[in-house]
């Protein structure tokens, strides 16, 4: 579930912090409930796309909204984005990946407008560079659009996966003072969801592969620019661990229940205890195994076993704006990937709030 602690890589430990002179493992805990939960409200946050804004687009249900994570022997601070503010004064936050990593970045700036619901700030929407402005702090957090971290080249109209191929991507990257990557979901996606025509590896072209083999090429190219072109005494460097899916209801729940839904639809509370009884991602093993081995430290933001058991936290079918038909159809429509917001990339950003200042 966390890295190894490998004496040669003192700052791949797993994470801890001091507080009240004990240590803390942030990413092992339970959900509680809390009622001075969500962090904002929907309706005060400028910039939830319509696939995220469940209470906007009609969920019924409020109490998925009330819980708060708990590490098992210390109290996460409250997040506060007036302090964020005065410390990244002047400061770049980039968002590096795909839609999670979108999320993430939308959470983030409606937690820090709720702060400020006055401060002046400035949206520059683009593909593949998305930016938000608080303009009295210099602040800048963006969002960059990289689903494999990747190249990818468009050649008389064939779509070519780069795994060696990185710096087009990485050009934009390097003025960042805060670098939150992530990458999974896209590597595992075929048919008309494939982000590809062909692979390009080692000089050859390929029809297809190994998709974990795939993935661990390009991670490597990605590890390789990091450690090639990341100051490290000027940015910090943190990789999301893979957002869990909760399509398969067989994974948490047993006897009659898992034969009603066949996703995540109607789930309205998150899972009891600490683990997850379903399987852990193998991209997982690939994500340690690569950042274990990386010269800049590179901190895992290892949310992947806490969001496991948030079963009860995606859109589901209030994911924009859907007809009456599909609504209808939660077995074909439910989105089971993302997450609601105010949701669960609130703690995330509470626990990135936490390594980044504490």
């Amino acid at each position: 579930m966390s890295l190894k602690n490998h004496p040669g890589h003192p700052q791949h430990r797993r994470p801890m912090f001091q507080t009240n002179q004990s240590t803390c493992a942030l990413f092992v805990g339970t959900w509680v409930r809390d009622d001075s939960y969500p962090l904002y409200p929907y309706s005060n946050c400028p910039i939830i796309d319509a696939e995220f804004n469940c209470q906007l687009y009609g969920r019924p249900d409020s109490d998925y909204l009330k819980y708060r994570w708990q590490p098992l022997n210390c109290v996460l601070p409250r997040f506060d984005g007036l302090v964020f503010l005065s410390k990244m004064r002047g400061k770049n936050v980039m968002f590096v990946g795909d839609s999670l990593g979108r999320n993430q970045w939308e959470s983030l700036i409606c937690m820090i407008a709720a702060s400020t619901p006055k401060m002046q700030t400035q949206i520059i929407r683009g593909d593949p560079l998305s930016t938000f402005r608080f303009l009295e702090y210099g602040l800048s957090i963006s969002f960059y659009r990289a689903p494999y971290l990747v190249d990818i080249d468009v050649v008389q109209g064939t779509r070519i996966l780069k795994l060696e191929g990185i710096d087009e991507n990485g050009n934009a990257w390097r003025m960042a003072d805060v670098l939150v990557f992530n990458t999974g979901h896209w590597w595992t996606h075929k048919g008309s969801l494939q982000g590809w025509d062909l692979i390009e590896s080692g000089g050859k072209y390929y029809k297809d592969m190994d998709r974990l083999v795939a993935m661990e090429k390009g991670l490597r190219t990605w590890s390789n620019w990091v450690d090639t072109y990341v100051d490290r005494t000027r940015t910090r460097v943190f990789f999301q661990s893979i957002s869990p899916t909760h399509y398969d209801p067989s994974e948490w729940g047993t006897g009659a229940t898992a034969t009603i839904t066949k996703n995540c639809y109607g789930e309205t509370a998150p899972m009891t205890g600490t683990t997850y009884p379903g399987t852990y991602p193998d991209q997982m093993r690939v994500v340690d195994e690569v950042i274990r081995e990386m010269h800049v430290p590179t901190y895992l933001l290892d949310i992947t076993m806490l969001s496991e058991l948030r079963k009860d936290g995606h859109p589901s079918i209030y994911s924009g704006d859907l007809s009456p038909t599909q609504r209808a159809n939660p077995d074909r429509t439910a989105d089971c990937s993302h997450w609601c917001l105010p949701g669960l990339p609130d703690t995330w950003n509470q626990l990135f709030y936490t390594v980044l200042f504490y």
